[in-house]
């Protein structure tokens, strides 16, 4: 090996220096192609459109109508650290272009052939510069072009076939330039695109209005705008809008998840965490939701200028950014309880011919015993919260909460002749099997999962009750010592009243020993350690953390799955519509604790075309 000392220091040659750059924003054509969509967006174009061959590896060529490049600028275009974006320290300290580095074109001119054609509104004649990977531009030259630019490359990584062997096969690389696209249309709905793959039209997206479903539908697949709900929020400057997707709507992959910032697309730890928060209590275990979000916000308060590729941002105040987003969707979801469906049948869902279950056992059915929601008191909930964390949650049984439960039902206000008015839920008809309830609303058919809803009823009255009281806290027997590093010890100095307000009673007695003597009395029973290095760790990471609130609420979810009613228990009409009534005045109803949805819908369409109806 060679002693590198000896080696001397020497500058490097400006055409490996464009392609070192080129390696850092320059993957593959999709990553070339969201450079140049950047810059045609930037310069207020309407129509962009892209024809690649072979997926832009042998050309890809992409114009666009906006204020064009002047003359004199156009063979600057292509040098490095060359911008008409920003001048000062100031703008880069408030970005509002989705360009500025000025490293996108030299950098794809370091390996492609590439071609540049642009009329400035500003001058009557067209103009062209071309270069070859060479670090050479030729000199302007005048062409025919209508106002805007053409940028047009060949042969990518021609000069660099290390590079170009990490390639894959044209679908795979067109996969990726057809996701770029998509990505960059659901950004601008104002903004026509049109792609064009070996000389055949793939997509043609048609400029529409910000709210208008076609481009959702486009981008995302027909059934999004009808299982998501459109929202806007504003708060201290920020503006968050744009479609969330149904608990029910949800995926294996988070492939469908879009958040732009400012018109970029990003992704950020503190904006996932947020949205993941924002759905808890009604995603099943292990999927993923939809959504395509859009946030606005002064260019001065994030910083977008932390990677090459401008995918990561950085919030000057995370946490506002964090508590913004993680309660306008925990409220709108909220919202949206009995609004509509949990899950949505397609009308053109094939009807499947399954054989009849024949089974050798009876259903036994428990003991009618009447619906009640569960409205305790203060000193009721105190009793069993402290009764959960002592003992095993077996003693947390039905009939016990029925001692601390009253019925609700009132006749004058669900009793289906006395009511004028439909409600979302409608009015049961029937128990099925003892596990479902059906009811009719204006629309259809309702089915119910009595046990999954009312299970959501408890629980959320459960936390409603835990809120009005307070956090109590239990003294340990013996205090834990629990190991910290600086950072995390920093973090607990910020945050000491958090950890007081949520029933921790904690001091510092070494360097790096922190020493817990109270807990809540609902997580006496947890691994108290374990759980406080987990916070600080959130908090270092996200300035934040709602692991406590998480583990408290996961218990009270135990304690309402023992406290609902059960399946295969009778219930009279009276009582079912009673059930309906609180699932319509609960947040999150349409999904259980575990995000099971608990009712589904089917429109008098829906049935029609199943049994063909009129055709």
């Amino acid at each position: 090996m060679s002693n590198l000392s000896s080696h001397r220091i020497h500058a490097l040659d400006p055409k490996l220096i464009n392609q070192i750059a080129a390696g850092e924003i320059i993957e593959r054509p999709a990553s070339m192609l969201k450079e140049l969509i950047e810059n045609a967006l930037d310069a207020g174009a309407r129509n962009i459109d892209i024809e690649v061959d072979n997926a832009g590896i042998k050309r890809l060529k992409i114009s666009d109508d906006g204020h064009g490049i002047l003359m004199q600028d156009l063979a600057r275009a292509l040098s490095r650290h060359a911008t008409s974006k920003i001048e000062n320290l100031q703008d880069l300290e408030q970005i509002a272009t989705l360009g500025f580095r000025g490293e996108a074109l030299p950098s794809i001119a370091s390996v492609t052939r590439m071609t540049i054609k642009s009329r400035s509104d500003q001058d009557e004649q067209a103009w062209m510069v071309s270069s070859e990977g060479d670090n050479s531009i030729s000199e302007p030259r005048p062409v025919a072009h209508p106002q805007g630019t053409s940028v047009e490359t060949r042969d990518l990584f021609y000069n660099t076939p290390a590079r170009r062997k990490f390639l894959r096969t044209d679908s795979t690389e067109f996969k990726h330039l057809d996701q770029v696209v998509r990505r960059m249309a659901l950004s601008r709905f104002d903004v026509a695109f049109k792609l064009t793959h070996n000389a055949k039209v793939v997509l043609h997206l048609p400029a529409v209005g910000e709210q208008d479903a076609r481009r959702l539908k486009s981008v995302c697949g027909n059934s999004m705008p009808d299982n998501s709900v459109y929202f806007s929020a504003e708060r201290n400057g920020m503006r968050l809008r744009g479609w969330l997707g149904l608990p029910g709507y949800s995926r294996s992959q988070a492939d469908m998840q879009y958040f732009f910032i400012n018109g970029r697309l990003i992704r950020d730890k503190t904006v996932n965490h947020a949205v993941r928060l924002g759905y808890q209590d009604v995603l099943f275990h292990g999927r993923h939701p939809v959504y395509v979000l859009y946030l606005d916000m002064d260019p001065a308060a994030v910083d977008v200028n932390v990677h090459p590729t401008k995918h990561e941002v950085r919030f000057r105040e995370s946490r506002d950014v964090h508590g913004f987003i993680f309660r306008s969707l925990q409220a709108e979801l909220a919202a949206s309880a009995g609004d509509v469906s949990s899950v949505q049948l397609e009308e053109n869902r094939r009807m499947a011919n399954p054989q009849p279950q024949v089974s050798g056992k009876t259903l036994e059915f428990q003991q009618t015993m009447p619906y009640t929601a569960l409205n305790p008191t203060t000193e009721q909930v105190k009793q069993e919260l402290h009764n959960y964390g002592q003992i095993s949650s077996d003693a947390f049984r039905p009939d016990r909460v029925e001692d601390v439960a009253k019925p609700i039902y009132s006749p004058s206000s669900t009793d289906p002749a006395k009511s004028d008015e439909i409600p979302p839920l409608g009015y049961a008809l029937a128990q099925l099997k003892g596990i479902y309830i059906l009811a009719e609303n204006a629309d259809g058919l309702i089915l119910v999962d009595m046990h999954a809803a009312h299970e959501r009823i408890t629980y959320e009255r459960f936390k409603a009750a835990m809120a009005s009281q307070g956090v109590h806290q239990q003294p340990l027997l013996v205090p834990v010592s629990v190991q910290v590093s600086d950072p995390e010890l920093v973090a607990w100095s910020d945050n000491a009243e958090l950890f007081t307000k949520l029933g921790f009673e904690m001091e510092q007695i070494d360097a790096q020993v922190l020493i817990v003597r109270s807990v809540p009395e609902l997580l006496l029973r947890a691994d108290v350690s374990q759980l406080v290095r987990d916070v600080l760790a959130d908090l270092v990471a996200f300035d934040q953390s709602t692991r406590i609130e998480e583990l408290t609420n996961e218990l009270l979810s135990s304690m309402a799955c023992h406290g609902s009613v059960r399946a295969n228990r009778l219930l009279s009409l009276t009582e079912m519509n009673a059930l309906l009534r609180d699932m319509e005045a609960t947040e999150r109803s349409g999904q259980c604790n575990h995000g099971r949805p608990t009712w589904v819908s089917m429109s008098i369409n829906q049935l029609d075309a199943w049994f063909k109806r009129g055709q």
